[in-house]
């Protein structure tokens, strides 16, 4: 039953004294309630803080700034750095004006130096004259043309200032002796007087201030590449009646 104390309501008799002790009624304890335990699905309320006002700084210009009339950094980086041009290097190339018959020619020449009679690029020369129906034998008209003209110096010797001079050269030349058709012979002929690329090979160009001009792989490329004279005999034939007109 648990009773761990029990007092009569009256004395018993032939019993033994009560014990003062137990006579005191104990003052009720009190028990704490007990709080469940949260339950992990209940849905808990978030606690929300009052937002908090950030603070921006706005930047104001100095009074050195304002007095030069310097404009901010920002601005500043932001301005795009100047890119200088690439250098591009003089190009290098010999040229000889020959005359046969009324055709001038503007020959590259294959080892800069001028033609020597038993050059083998002379001799090819030779035949396409002679198949051509002009004199076999051309006449040098002037000096070689050398680029560039100086070593040293600040003066512009780019492509434009080296097609100015080849064009300007050969206008002058024409000038003293009009011909039937100019040959431009190699790529640099082709390039710096005609104002075309290897593409123009074996076509008749239009050149302003220098008339009709017939386009020509060099004779460094004939001796390497044969096959390419079936082409050029073949532009040859459409174009001869030009000079031969002009010889009758």
């Amino acid at each position: 039953m648990q009773v761990v104390n029990w007092l009569p309501r009256t004395e018993l008799p032939f019993a033994a004294p009560s014990r003062p002790e137990l006579l005191e009624i104990p003052e009720p304890v009190v028990v704490a309630p007990v709080v469940p335990a949260v339950v992990a699905d209940t849905p808990v309320a978030p606690v929300v803080k009052p937002a908090e006002r950030v603070k921006i700084e706005v930047p104001r210009p100095s009074l050195a700034s304002t007095r030069t009339g310097a404009k901010p950094v920002e601005e500043a980086e932001e301005t795009p750095a100047v890119v200088k041009a690439p250098i591009v290097p003089p190009p290098r190339f010999a040229l000889q004006l020959l005359r046969a018959g009324r055709c001038l020619l503007l020959v590259e020449l294959p080892t800069g130096e001028s033609f020597q009679t038993r050059d083998p690029a002379y001799l090819l020369l030779k035949d396409m004259l002679r198949a051509a129906g002009l004199p076999d034998s051309p006449q040098i008209v002037g000096e070689p043309v050398r680029w560039p003209l100086l070593v040293r110096g600040t003066m512009d010797q780019g492509p434009e200032a080296a097609r100015d001079f080849v064009q300007g050269f050969l206008s002058v030349r024409m000038e003293e002796t009009p011909c039937a058709c100019l040959w431009l012979i190699g790529l640099p002929a082709v390039r710096f007087a005609g104002e075309a690329d290897a593409e123009a090979f074996n076509r008749e160009l239009q050149i302003e201030g220098l008339g009709s001009a017939w386009a020509v792989p060099g004779l460094e490329l004939l001796m390497e590449e044969p096959q390419r004279k079936a082409d050029v005999w073949q532009a040859m034939r459409r174009l001869m009646a030009r000079w031969k007109e002009s010889n009758e």
